[in-house]
């Protein structure tokens, strides 16, 4: 299964969207990268290392980010980690989380996940 990697500059928010997406697809391989070290706001190098090296399999990582520091300290992490199999997926963090829990338990790669992941653009709370 891929791995999922969630970052915030909250490690409340990061456990949270882990939380919610893990409801969905509880066997999905996913981890919280959020805050500082310290547990203050921010993005965190080592969290983000870690986290992905916990959830890494042949079948690669996807790493969700909220915004900003967030997708700096990643693009850093991954480029040091020099891993093709580790990709930033651009979506909303909450409705691609969730997408991506659910379809990588069923067994999607991570090039087709980076094409579905697109869909969760367009998840609707109501109709318009």
């Amino acid at each position: 299964m891929v791995g999922i990697v969630i970052v915030s500059h909250s490690e409340k928010l990061a456990a949270g969207v882990v939380e919610i997406a893990k409801m969905m697809a509880p066997n999905a391989p996913l981890v919280a990268a959020g805050g500082l070290d310290d547990g203050g706001l921010g993005t965190s190098y080592s969290k983000i290392s870690d986290a992905i090296d916990e959830v890494y399999s042949d079948d690669g990582v996807a790493v969700l980010m909220d915004m900003g520091s967030a997708v700096m300290t990643t693009e850093i992490v991954i480029e040091d980690k020099d891993n093709s199999k580790v990709r930033m997926l651009d979506c909303p963090l909450v409705e691609g989380a969730v997408l991506a829990a659910v379809e990588s338990t069923g067994g999607i790669t991570l090039d087709e996940l980076a094409v579905k992941i697109k869909e969760s653009y367009n998840v609707r709370k109501f109709p318009e």
